[in-house]
């Protein structure tokens, strides 16, 4: 694959965004050999990747930018907020970038729901996918948003290889 792609993924908490995330990046890393890419919203400022009292702990806590690296792995902190295009930098290589919530980044987006619909999100979905806990016919879909079935990932990953937008 020559060019990047990136699409991005939303719906309410507990909708299964990250379990969907997670089966379409393992088949895509593992079966089709790509190199997947993912960036993850967290809105509530929750997710906690360092322990205080450490020294990386200590210096983000300074308000400077910080990498940790070592063998395996590197880890970026910043204090800033950043645009989709300054984290997509961040990343040296990838074939596909998946993003889990954002809802106002310009790219294609795949909406996860499941028991019922919440239609605020309709302007925002080019895709909606969902199981058989939703009765899809008691909604007023836009005609231009394609169905998927939340359980059928080979489904969801070509809907992507189609639509995703090239970044």
């Amino acid at each position: 694959m020559s060019k990047r792609l990136a699409v991005a993924f939303t719906g309410p908490s507990n909708s299964g965004k990250t379990t969907l995330i997670l089966k379409v990046a393992r088949k895509l890393i593992h079966e089709h050999k790509l190199d997947v890419a993912i960036i993850k919203h967290d809105p509530k400022d929750k997710a906690r990747f360092d322990v205080e009292g450490k020294d990386s702990y200590k210096f983000s806590d300074t308000g400077a930018e910080v990498i940790v690296t070592s063998p395996n792995r590197t880890t970026y902190f910043s204090n800033r907020r950043s645009e989709l295009d300054d984290m997509i930098r961040l990343f040296d290589k990838f074939d596909i970038l998946l993003v889990e919530g954002l809802k106002n980044l310009p790219l294609p987006r795949i909406s996860i729901f499941r028991d019922r619909l919440d239609e605020d999100y309709f302007p925002y979905m080019n895709a909606l996918a969902t199981d058989e806990s939703v009765d899809v016919d008691k909604y007023e879909l836009p005609k231009s948003i394609d169905l998927l079935d939340l359980n059928n990932t080979d489904e969801v990953i070509s809907w992507i290889l189609k639509n995703a937008k090239t970044v």
